[in-house]
């Protein structure tokens, strides 16, 4: 069922006929690993870029008739690409503001695909002030992290500021309680799940986890 359900998104996508989608072939397959669970439900997805606003006419169609599929953008044009079930906020993804007047008109998002500006500082002050609002099973994508390493992204190869060289700091923060008090734990560590790195996407599970213990269960060897 898991090939039928990639086959159909990516098929989805190689047929479009709509508005144009831009979107890495290899993303197709994160995609539905971590969003299928979500299909035909009373799901509210948040695209951060609308460009063309094909790819939220491709996830509406992906989501099915009980989503709301918001997009947001700068650009005022990006107005034209709202139908049915698909809503655009005009506004700076960095502006907890604009961000906090999306929340309180939809509600906190349970699927956040960031494919906005790209710029490191954007990624970053979005992350940091959208995900702690996400329900317990929430979902956030940040794609096209390629750009982490090109300087007109302001990124570069290990440099500080980078929302590469942050997912290495929230690695430490997800293990706190091992670091025998090194790191003490934080609003992330006891609110995530888990982290997941591919090429240029990571995808972060909201969650939380029952008492962390390993008990030893059935006979020793004599």
């Amino acid at each position: 069922m898991e090939s039928e359900a990639v086959l159909n998104l990516w098929a989805d996508f190689l047929t479009n006929d709509g508005r144009a989608i831009w979107k890495w072939k290899h993303y197709f397959p994160i995609y539905e690993r971590f969003f299928r669970d979500f299909v035909n439900k009373s799901v509210t997805f948040l695209e951060i870029g609308v460009a063309s606003g094909g790819s939220l006419q491709m996830w509406k169609r992906y989501f099915g008739p009980h989503a709301i599929i918001i997009g947001i953008d700068v650009l005022p044009e990006c107005k034209a690409c709202e139908e049915d079930q698909i809503e655009v906020r005009v506004g700076s993804q960095q502006d907890p503001e604009f961000l906090q007047s999306v929340l309180d008109e939809f509600g906190p998002p349970d699927i956040v695909l960031d494919d906005g500006s790209h710029m490191m500082s954007h990624v970053i002050k979005t992350f940091e002030f959208l995900y702690p609002k996400l329900p317990k099973n929430g979902i956030y994508l940040v794609e096209d992290l390629h750009t982490a390493y090109w300087e007109e992204y302001e990124g570069g190869f290990r440099r500080k500021g980078t929302f590469i060289e942050r997912c290495k700091d929230l690695i430490d923060e997800l293990n706190a309680e091992h670091t025998r008090n090194e790191l003490p734990p934080t609003e992330f560590t006891k609110t995530t799940l888990a982290m997941h790195l591919y090429d240029s996407v990571a995808v972060f599970e909201r969650g939380t986890t029952t008492r962390k213990w390993a008990p030893k269960i059935g006979n020793e060897l004599q």
